[in-house]
Formats: C-alpha cells, sequence, structure tokens
C-alpha cells in the first residue's frame, strides 16, 4: 500500500477495511470529552466483546436455575466446556486440537509444564532465555531452578542483543545453542517480546534447539492472536499464553496451554496430578479411583475443574477470530502497523525512535518507541486526549494497533498529536 499522510486517506482506508465490522462488536471505553477514547492497549489487555456479557449471563442463568446440574444436564454443560476452545485455540497456534487445552492462568501452566519438560541433570541443566523476558516468566524459571537445588545465577542462561544493539539476532541464539547447547535442559523464550515488540524467529530457535537436544517452550502471551504461528510443524514441545491481550477474553481470564501430540500422549511423562486431568470416563468415581491415570492429551496437565465463568466470555472473542479469519486479520495487521510506522518516520520525525524491527514479518501489531525527552509529559497529554497507551519505564512507550478494533483513523489521530507535540 502506498500510504500518504492525509486524514482523507485514513477515512478512505477504514471505508475500504474489510473487517471495520468488527469493531462494532467491541465496547469502546470512553475517553474525557465522552467520545470513544483512541485504544491502543490491546497488548496489556484486549476490549471486551459485546457477546461476553450475552455468553456470561447464560452460565449465570444455569448456576442460578440448575446449579449443580449445570456440570452434565444442559446445553453447553460444565463438565466438557474448555472442549468449546479446541478448534479456535489449535487455529491460532497451528496446533492439533489434543494438543491444546484452556486452563489456569499462564504462569501456572509454565510450572506445571516445566515439572515434565525442565529435568537437569549433572551436565545439562542450564535454562536459555532472551534478556527483557517477561518478570513473570523471570520469576518461574529462577525457583524452578532453584527447586531442583540450583543456583539461578550459572543455570540461567540469557541471550542478549549485540553491544549498541535493541534486537536480539537469530543468528546469535544459534551460536549459543552450537556452543552451550550441551549444557542447556532447556529453552524458555517470548515468541514477541513484551518490551520491544520483536516477534523471534520461533521455527529457526526450534530448529537449532533440537539439533542441540534441548527441550523448547515458548510464552506466547504477546505472540496468540497476534502473529502466524505453526507450534505443531515447528516440533515445539510446549507453549503457554494467556487470554486477556489479544484474545480478548477480559481481566484474569484462563490462559492456554499447548503440548506437542508425542509428549501430550505419553500418559508416563513425569508431571503434577490432578482431578481434572485424570480420565474422563472414570473422573467422577471419586474415591472408587486411587490412581491418577492422565488423560492421553494436553488434557492431562489440568489440575481441577476450570473457572466457567474465566472462559465464557472469551467464546465471544474466538466467534469474532473465526469469523473474520486469521488471514484477513492478519493482513489488516501489516497495513495497519506499516501506516503507524510510516507516519512516525513522517510526521513524528526524530523526537521519538522504534525500537520494533522495520521487518514486517519480524513483528506483530505492537510498535515500541524510545521517547527521547518529556515522557511523562507526553503520558499526562494523551491521557487528557483521550489516548489510551502502554508506558514502561523508563521512556518506552508501547503502541499497539490491533486489527480486530482500531482504525487508519485511531493511528492517524495518535502520529498527528505525537507530531504536534514534536513542533512544540
Amino acid at each position: 500500500m502506498q500510504y500518504q499522510t492525509t486524514r482523507e486517506f485514513a477515512l478512505q482506508c477504514d471505508e475500504s477495511d474489510p473487517l471495520a465490522w468488527c469493531r462494532e462488536n467491541f465496547v469502546i471505553p470512553p475517553g474525557p470529552s465522552g467520545d470513544p477514547s483512541r485504544y491502543f492497549c490491546g497488548n496489556s489487555l484486549g476490549l471486551m466483546p459485546r457477546d461476553a456479557r450475552v455468553y456470561l449471563e447464560k452460565e449465570l442463568e444455569v448456576w442460578g436455575t440448575q446449579a449443580v446440574l449445570g456440570h452434565h444436564e444442559t446445553e453447553t454443560p460444565w463438565y466438557s466446556y474448555h472442549e468449546l476452545f479446541r478448534g479456535s485455540l489449535a487455529r491460532l497456534v497451528g496446533a492439533k486440537e489434543s494438543e491444546v487445552v484452556l486452563m489456569n492462568s499462564l504462569t501456572v501452566n509454565l510450572h506445571l509444564f516445566m515439572v515434565s519438560f525442565y529435568r537437569p541433570t549433572s551436565t545439562r541443566f542450564k535454562i536459555l532465555v532472551e534478556d527483557q523476558v517477561f518478570p513473570s516468566d523471570l520469576y518461574a524459571l529462577k525457583t524452578q531452578i532453584a527447586h531442583h537445588g540450583l543456583n539461578p545465577d550459572q543455570a540461567l542462561l540469557h541471550a542478549a542483543p549485540r553491544p549498541g544493539e535493541a534486537l536480539l539476532r537469530t543468528e546469535d541464539v544459534e551460536t549459543l545453542l552450537e556452543t552451550e547447547g550441551e549444557s542447556i535442559a532447556l529453552v524458555m523464550m517470548g515468541g514477541v517480546n513484551f518490551l520491544s515488540g520483536q516477534f523471534y524467529d520461533m521455527k529457526r530457535i526450534t530448529g537449532a534447539a533440537k539439533k542441540a537436544g534441548c527441550r523448547v517452550g515458548f510464552d506466547l502471551a504477546h505472540a496468540a492472536g497476534n502473529v502466524p504461528l505453526a507450534l505443531h510443524d515447528w516440533g515445539v514441545d510446549f507453549a503457554v499464553w494467556c487470554s486477556y491481550k489479544y484474545l480478548n477474553g477480559g481481566p484474569g481470564a484462563l490462559g492456554g496451554g499447548y503440548v506437542h501430540e508425542s509428549h501430550a500422549s505419553d500418559p508416563s511423562l513425569h508431571r503434577f496430578g490432578g482431578w481434572w486431568g485424570n480420565n474422563p470416563e472414570t473422573r467422577f468415581r471419586m474415591q472408587l479411583e486411587d490412581e491418577f491415570v492422565p488423560v492421553a492429551s494436553v488434557d492431562g496437565w489440568q489440575l481441577s475443574n476450570p473457572s466457567i465463568f474465566s472462559m465464557a466470555p472469551l467464546r465471544a472473542s474466538m466467534d469474532l477470530f473465526d469469523k473474520a479469519g486469521l488471514g484477513p486479520i492478519r493482513k489488516k495487521s501489516l497495513l495497519l502497523t506499516g501506516y503507524l510506522e510510516y507516519l512516525l518516520k513522517e510526521t513524528v520525525g526524530d523526537s521519538v525512535e522504534i525500537v520494533t524491527p522495520t521487518d514486517p514479518a519480524a513483528r506483530g501489531c505492537q510498535l515500541s518507541l524510545t521517547v527521547k525527552t518529556g515522557i511523562q509529559g507526553l503520558q499526562q497529554q494523551l491521557t487528557r486526549e483521550g489516548f489510551i497507551c502502554d508506558f514502561r519505564k523508563p521512556n518506552i512507550l508501547r503502541i499497539a494497533p490491533t486489527p480486530l478494533y482500531n482504525t487508519f483513523m485511531d493511528v492517524w489521530e495518535l502520529a498527528t498529536t505525537l507530531a504536534t507535540r514534536g513542533r512544540d
């Protein structure tokens, strides 16, 4: 697309947008003036789909009118409610339906999967992680290492950008795996880095890790629903993600988990057991079943019955993903983010610097900007003018034009505001 800086161009793009209908299916928070805000924070918390209320109220009605019978004797029984998401989640992350499950929260799932996939030995005990990893992941990795009686300072290996660079080079990760691979038990990285917005080459990293004999896991919190994924074909061992960012499941929505079928169907794999991970054919035999017999799928990592009220709103978002299609969503994302990049370069100038890769294939919809001066004043100005963005200390502004509900006009107005500030 040949972008232009005019307001009319943004309006024309919105008029011809084949996914414009999606925005009408979300609740847009009002700004200070009462008009809809310009929301660029889908990388932190996605907006509420209008039908989320419908799905949630339906289950509240079942609880009120049928109580315990809701587990089995309803249109969508709670007993198998998590199975409603299999197809949608499998398409989102590029997996088989038997490889994905909705359960717990991201960090809980990471701990559960590391019980199975981080099995350190005296010679192979390190975990390779990217620099500037999301804090919750870092805490989980360090405490898992300590749980095995090891020193995190010695067992945690960081893949960092080169001096003077902000982004991680895939070839440097491959080199680390070649030189340190025999000591690495697990590669555990983000799919998209939360701070820089860099979409790592997961296929190449997985291939290099497998060649070195390592297990491979990914945190897809900023990748699921944002970038194209093919976990099964890439041979990724496991992955975790949350459902409240790009998947619009609401605050505290249940997270997702993936385990490759070569492991998911192996009941002998070390894991922690719980009632809901047990064979569903015998699950309600209760005291008659003394032994844990895990389901021969990723379901075998479940611990307890999931919260229906934390799952129900996600159905509304999955409906929209399925209706819109992942291909068209990605196409609009590339156009929308490319438009933001163009406007920043053409109209804002050097008052900000884009940290995120310029290669569209190496990023999702998020652009991270280094604000050179006055970031606190900028944050206050944007808030006053009805923009909801995301700031990370000391001077990072994260902007996520999310294709399901953001418009080209949203992007134009944000860039115009930033450009005006740059001239002041």
